[in-house]
């Protein structure tokens, strides 16, 4: 039983950073149509903020706190140069996003080299209950994570901006042609996107060491929730992160992790097949 406790913990904090992931992912995909190829280097991005703001000898929760608005600041440069120039071509958008990524990722291994880089978790040691221990920075991931999907979830549907996002996911010309500025509100849904990717970055970082591929195993995993839960819904992506993450962290318990990561993409397109439309078929475009 104590097992089985330790292990559903690090399942949980896994698909916590896959939650954290997949809500900015998703947001973007199902409001602007298009997929953002550069969204694992925004979360790599934050990793590097903590990265840097620890070696200046400064603390570590300084560099979380910064982390989402520096990478917020990158998403809304990028929407701004980029992708504001492809919103009617998804794949021009999604080449684009690509080549940003790539170029980005390599200028990380050009400044770091082929290292891997660690930095402690600013909340160290684990909670013990009985034979129980359970690391205390996952709890706090857990607990963080949940707190900032309740505050979306409350942002959406409880908001006057979030009441635009959902009429403009519902039927973008309507928007449009009702006076909403779907360009704006393209602008500050990317950059709330990415400021959750550089959160994702900033709360990996003391779990996973820092490399300039960080961000592409959960970029690729992101693209698979989403497919699986479905575009359109606020539910949808996070049962999708639910689903992978669990499959991704909870089989290399039964099975090697080479092998986990492959069920996880045959169950995935297996599922895709039988329901295109995701756990939660979009209602929307």
């Amino acid at each position: 039983m104590t097992t089985i406790l330790a292990a559903a913990f690090d399942i949980g904090a896994f698909v916590s950073i896959m939650v954290l992931i997949v809500l900015g992912l998703g947001l973007v995909a199902s409001l602007m149509g298009i997929f953002n190829f550069a969204h694992g280097e925004l979360v790599l991005l934050g990793a590097c903020t903590v990265y840097v703001v620890h070696r200046a000898g400064l603390p570590v929760w300084l560099g979380i706190v910064l982390a989402p608005f520096v990478v917020g600041a990158c998403g809304l440069a990028i929407e701004r140069l980029v992708v504001r120039r492809f919103y009617t071509e998804p794949i021009p958008a999604m080449l684009a996003t690509y080549a940003l990524g790539l170029a980005i990722r390599e200028s990380v291994r050009y400044a770091i080299g082929g290292t891997y880089l660690s930095v402690p978790a600013p909340i160290g040691g684990a909670l013990t209950v009985g034979e129980l221990h359970i690391s205390a920075w996952n709890v706090l991931l857990i607990a963080v994570t949940i707190v900032i999907c309740t505050l979306c979830w409350w942002f959406l549907k409880r908001t006057q901006y979030g009441l635009l996002i959902r009429a403009a996911l519902e039927n973008p010309g309507l928007a449009s042609a009702s006076g909403i500025s779907t360009r704006v509100l393209y602008a500050a849904t990317f950059t709330l996107a990415a400021s959750m990717a550089g959160l994702a970055g900033a709360v990996i970082v003391p779990v996973y060491s820092l490399s300039a591929d960080l961000g592409v195993r959960f970029l690729i995993q992101g693209f698979v929730a989403i497919m699986t839960g479905g575009l359109g819904t606020f539910a949808g992506p996070l049962v999708g992160a639910g689903a992978v993450g669990t499959a991704s962290a909870g089989l290399p318990w039964f099975v090697s992790p080479i092998l986990a990561d492959v069920l996880v993409f045959v169950l995935a397109i297996a599922f895709v097949k039988a329901r295109p439309g995701g756990v939660f078929a979009s209602r929307g475009r």
